[in-house]
This record gives structure tokens, sequence and C-alpha cells, in this order.
């Protein structure tokens, strides 16, 4: 059985991200969406938000799991018997980044490959990050994100509007 971790903030779950989830899924029997629980991180989401508004983008797929895990990737890849780490690529800038923890994987755990998607074209400007920037604002993220992500990111704003 081919496992894939596709593993990441997921600060919230976007379109481009379900896009790589999409066609992820199409390649692995399973794929595990790996939420990384980074306390480290400032994050907008909780871990049980985040993994809930995952649940929600991908309930129709029957080969996706979702779940969070902390510390090394490669020690959670080994745990759950997976040999192919997921990673999405928008831009030169995200492969360099990528190319390196790919390598340091590799390095600490044998086993396991990185298998690098391309975002799809109308997905590659987009980033948890400036999708945040547009909600926080009260702009509409409905282009960006799934109905209940966007609802979620309202509910999160609408908290700190005075």
């Amino acid at each position: 059985m081919k496992i894939c971790i596709y593993p990441g903030s997921f600060d919230p779950i976007t379109y481009g991200h379900i896009d790589i989830i999409n066609r992820a899924s199409q390649i692995a029997d399973k794929l595990i969406v790996a939420v990384l629980d980074n306390r480290e991180k400032k994050s907008l989401f909780t871990v049980d938000e985040k993994l809930d508004m995952i649940r929600d983008a991908v309930k129709d797929y029957d080969n996706v799991e979702i779940e969070s895990f902390e510390g090394l990737l490669v020690d959670y890849a080994k745990k759950k018997n997976a040999k192919i780490v997921i990673r999405g690529l928008r831009a030169v800038t995200d492969f360099e980044y990528e190319l390196q923890m790919a390598q340091i994987n590799r390095e600490l755990y044998h086993e396991i490959d990185t298998m690098f998607l391309l975002t799809n074209l109308k997905y590659s400007y987009l980033s948890s990050s400036a999708v945040k920037q547009v909600a926080s604002y009260n702009g509409d993220v409905s282009k960006f994100v799934t109905p209940y992500v966007a609802d979620m990111l309202k509910k999160k704003y609408n908290k700190y509007v005075v």
C-alpha cells in the first residue's frame, strides 16, 4: 500500500491545498493530511479548528485521512509507514526551501522521498497568509477557501472588530 503524507500548517486550508490533496489522493492508496502542531509558530486557528476545516474540505475523499502530529516529519512518517511526502510548489522560492527540507528528511530517513506537485496556475498566487490578510480587512475570501473556512475566518476576525 502506497501511503503518502501531505504535511503543513493549513492555517487555513485553501483551494490551493485542496487542489494538491485532490491530485495526491489519485497517486496514493492512502493520503494522510498531517497538520503540524508547532507551538512555537503563532497560528490564527487551533489545531482542532484546522482539522475540522480540512475534514469538511475533503469529506468526499475515501482514501484521505486527517491527523495532527508534533516533532519531526520523518518520525511521524516512520510511525505511519509512509515513504512519500507530498509538497506543493507555487514558485521558485518555494522550491529552494522545499528542496532543502526534502534533502534533510532523506538524510534522516533514507526510505523517504518527497514528491513535488506544481500548484494549479489559478492558485499559484494563493497562500494562507494572503487569505488571512484579506479576511482581516473583511474582504471577500470566497474565491480562495471553502464556504466553511470563509465562515470560520469571519468568526475569528469579527472577534477583533471594535
